[in-house]
């Protein structure tokens, strides 16, 4: 969208929306701390490790929570700083102390969360809320559930063994093969979005072209191979490969909007 902000106040909003995510996963570790002790993917995380106290934890993420805040509406706008905090709130206490422990839907709902920033941005820069923003909030929130669920299909013995209600113990692993699936087609024409509204050119185009179609084709092979190394391989695959897709995606939009490359696709 069009607006513009001085340098170092886009630098500090960046910092205090980085802080913010540092933040609500502070706050999440330290109400995660039981879990995280009994999987192996975060018993190394700092509460669990022993490396500082549940106490310690809790007062750092407040204290980051409140600053991030506080910083973001005197170096911006208030409207961001309510989204930012909102962001915080979601994540830390309705995903983390409710929905994480109570329904297989998690990660659906509490995607948002994690697919909120975008919204953060367009806010600090434009002073509201517009359709730009919007979309790529879509995108995140449609790519989050193929992309945790790959890995959940791999850790679902540490999920259940910790009480988790993700997808693959719930629904069964076939039921998320083909979930996983679903999403990852829908999101296809969803990347192509900011194209056909005017805010993606020719490279970001390309870029989600091909990456749609590689989250299908890995979509297809985490349906297709369902046991042993087979699994876990395709499983990985996705997950790394969402990754790379969103962070491929996120780029071309900076290099259009940044460097001189946007090319319009349609005239």
């Amino acid at each position: 969208s069009q607006g513009h902000v001085p340098p170092a106040i886009g630098v500090i909003s960046l910092l205090a929306i980085a802080v913010g995510a540092g933040a609500s996963g502070c706050l999440n570790m330290w109400w995660d701390a039981d879990i995280d002790a009994v999987m192996t993917r975060t018993a190394q995380r700092p509460i669990p490790a022993g490396r500082i106290s549940p106490e310690e934890a809790l007062g750092f993420g407040l204290f980051l929570s409140v600053a991030s805040v506080l910083v973001l509406g005197l170096a911006a706008n208030w409207l961001a700083a309510g989204l930012l905090a909102f962001t915080i709130v979601f994540y830390a206490v309705i995903y983390s102390m409710w929905l994480k422990r109570a329904t297989a839907q998690n990660i659906v709902i509490g995607g948002a969360a994690g697919a909120l920033p975008p919204v953060i941005g367009q806010a600090v820069v434009s002073g509201s809320v517009g359709i730009e923003s919007l979309v790529l909030f879509a995108i995140i929130f449609i790519w989050t559930p193929p992309h945790f669920w790959a890995l959940a299909l791999i850790k679902a013995e540490e999920y259940a063994r910790a009480g988790i209600p993700m997808m693959p113990n719930v629904t069964g692993p076939a039921s998320t093969r083909r979930q996983i699936v679903w999403y990852s087609v829908f999101l296809f024409p969803l990347g192509l979005a900011p194209v056909a509204l005017g805010f993606g050119g020719l490279l970001y185009a390309v870029i989600a072209v091909i990456g749609g179609l590689g989250m299908l084709a890995f979509s297809v092979r985490v349906l297709r191979n369902r046991t042993g190394d087979a699994e876990k391989r395709a499983a990985m695959g996705m997950f790394g490969f969402s990754i790379l897709y969103l962070f491929a995606l996120f780029s071309a939009l900076l290099a259009e909007q940044s460097f001189g490359l946007f090319l319009p696709v349609l005239v």
